[in-house]
């Protein structure tokens, strides 16, 4: 949902890699786009989503007719603030009214989006008014509810029905009926169109001194004012002045709709960065149909500039389609509504190194004024996301790098205390069992990551022979860099191949450069000791302290990712969602 798919040829990640493809998934991901798109704020998956609304039961409030209702709806900020999103026309004489009117609103997985829902009784006066210009203060109050955007599109018809309450409806005391609301969730069809595309050129100029030139294709999006937004590119081919690259793969969603005018651009790689522009196009999807249809290629020019003016220039070089298709993919809402579901795991490092819990200057130090410490925060804004997408919110925890009470160091031990089961019961549950531990453990070392991976694995392996419809995300919170390197990227390789996912996050000053080794942003798969390589990117790590204090929070850097992993797991071994 709202990528680009190539392949990476030769590991030359100079201009960025390329995106994760549904055909070859272990390929790396699009650094150099990826980073354009997140530094204005696109983050990870997102996807259109149609909201529409109907309400029963409402209060009556007219006093010769029933009551025309209208409903609000809101986005609740972190702050607690109201952003209205829109409104709903007035409906007359209604107390089960099925509005019209839809609202639009783009879900991100990464984020809790609150929203909040507001009914009013509009009065008679104000039945010919335009709806955005009514002033609510001057019509009647009906109820409000509130949900997370989460948990309508986790249900498996996408509907949820709320309670419609008031301010003085939510005293233990008071129990009238104020009427229910319920909405319903489509995914917009376009974020599931994609576009399959194979380029060639033919007829290249050379570029190089010694050699032929290294081509690739870069194709941006034109938006409103024109610039350009990149969106997509293929590998880089040595070598080769009538290049044919592999399949591009581009969501409709990205380019807006297939009459937008795209810019494919023809480069020459060079290792420094700075990539000599052969030639290029400006076509919009229908366009590229028409000239695969129509078996021509299409010149390629160059703009130049002569004094004040400017023209193109057209090149013998051209441009070929020489595959366009069109396809729906299943999305990562089309697999929750089959079913499938996130299970979230987590664990949490007591090596001593973490400092004395007793002492203020330690990472485990718990606040009695209720400020909560690295690894609270970590485990309570990630749980938060997930907990939506789990529907027994029973949570396996362990820890590592401790002594247990007259026990020998353990690097996987339950933190709820017992022998025999690992699960506690919600974000609540976590904080109560991590609470205890503290007072229960002799932090120790060193700090080994293989045990809990593989008891993770053994969970997800688990659910697997068994046919559930589970994906397991594991989070690890550690102060320190991992000791057993080999043994975790051995773990990491064989987990790999199950429905697992591995977010760690580095809390404290320590220095995480190695830990990126385990995280193949990059384009470098893992391998493990005995030569085999990761059948996918299952980890993505992230220091706490580098997105704490910022605009991006340790959720979304954390979360963005595990949509595509989710996704390309599924598309690895062909599971379809049952729809």
């Amino acid at each position: 949902m709202g990528s680009c798919f190539s392949y990476v040829a030769d590991g030359r990640t100079a201009i960025g890699g390329t995106a994760i493809n549904h055909r070859n998934p272990g390929d790396a991901a699009n650094d150099a786009v990826d980073y354009f798109l997140r530094s204005r704020g696109h983050n990870g998956l997102y996807s259109q989503i149609e909201l529409s609304f109907s309400a029963s039961g409402l209060r009556d409030r007219d006093v010769l007719s029933k009551s025309d209702p209208i409903m609000i709806l809101y986005a609740r900020g972190k702050n607690g603030v109201l952003e209205e999103l829109g409104r709903t026309e007035v409906i007359l004489n209604s107390l089960n009214p099925a509005w019209i009117t839809k609202h639009a609103i783009i879900y991100h997985f990464e984020v809790v989006q609150v929203l909040v829902f507001r009914v009013y009784d509009v009065d008679t006066q104000f039945h010919n008014a335009n709806v955005k210009m009514l002033k609510l203060e001057e019509q009647q109050f009906l109820g409000e509810a509130t949900c997370a955007l989460s948990e309508i599109i986790t249900k498996s018809d996408r509907s949820l029905t709320l309670d419609l309450h008031r301010e003085d409806s939510m005293r233990p005391t008071n129990s009238q009926n104020y009427g229910k609301l319920s909405v319903h969730a489509e995914e917009c069809v376009t974020s599931k169109t994609t576009i399959e595309m194979i380029f060639r050129c033919s007829d290249l100029e050379y570029r190089d001194l010694f050699s032929r030139s290294d081509p690739f294709l870069l194709i941006s999006k034109v938006v409103e004012g024109g610039a350009h937004i990149p969106i997509c590119k293929t590998e880089v081919i040595k070598n080769d002045l009538n290049p044919a690259w592999k399949p591009v793969f581009l969501n409709i969603q990205q380019v807006g709709s297939k009459d937008n005018p795209l810019i494919i651009e023809c480069y020459n790689f060079n290792s420094n960065g700075k990539h000599d522009l052969m030639g290029k196009v400006q076509k919009s999807l229908v366009d590229l149909e028409k000239i695969h249809s129509g078996g021509q290629g299409e010149n390629l020019f160059l703009s130049t500039a002569v004094g004040h003016n400017s023209h193109n220039k057209v090149l013998m070089s051209q441009l070929f389609v020489d595959k366009f298709s069109e396809s729906v993919q299943y999305t990562f809402l089309d697999y929750l509504a089959g079913g499938f579901e996130l299970n979230f795991m987590a664990a949490i490092d007591f090596t001593a190194s973490n400092g004395n819990p007793r002492l203020p200057d330690s990472l485990h130090y718990i606040d009695h004024s209720g400020r909560p410490n690295a690894y609270q925060r970590a485990i309570v804004e990630v749980g938060e996301v997930i907990q939506f997408y789990d529907s027994d919110k029973r949570f396996p925890m362990w820890g590592f790098g401790a002594r247990p009470i007259d026990g020998p160091v353990s690097h996987c031990f339950n933190l709820n205390g017992s022998s025999n089961y690992c699960e506690v019961e919600g974000i609540q549950g976590i904080m109560m069992a991590y609470t205890s531990a503290l007072l229960n453990v002799s932090l120790a070392g060193p700090t080994l990551f293989g045990p809990v991976i593989s008891n993770a694995a053994l969970v997800a392996s688990q659910s697997v022979a068994a046919g559930r419809r589970n994906y397991f995300v594991l989070l690890i919170i550690t102060d320190g860099v991992v000791t057993d390197l080999q043994e975790t990227r051995d773990a990491i390789v064989k987990a790999s191949d199950l429905p697992l996912s591995i977010l760690i996050v580095g809390v404290g000053g320590a220095d995480f450069k190695e830990m990126e080794v385990l995280d193949g942003d990059k384009g470098e798969k893992l391998e493990s000791s005995s030569g085999r390589v990761a059948s996918r990117d299952i980890v993505q790590f992230v220091p706490f302290q580098d997105v704490q204090s910022g605009e991006i929070s340790v959720v979304q850097a954390l979360l963005a990712e595990l949509p595509t992993q989710f996704l390309t797991y599924m598309r690895i071994r062909n599971i379809q969602p049952s729809l």
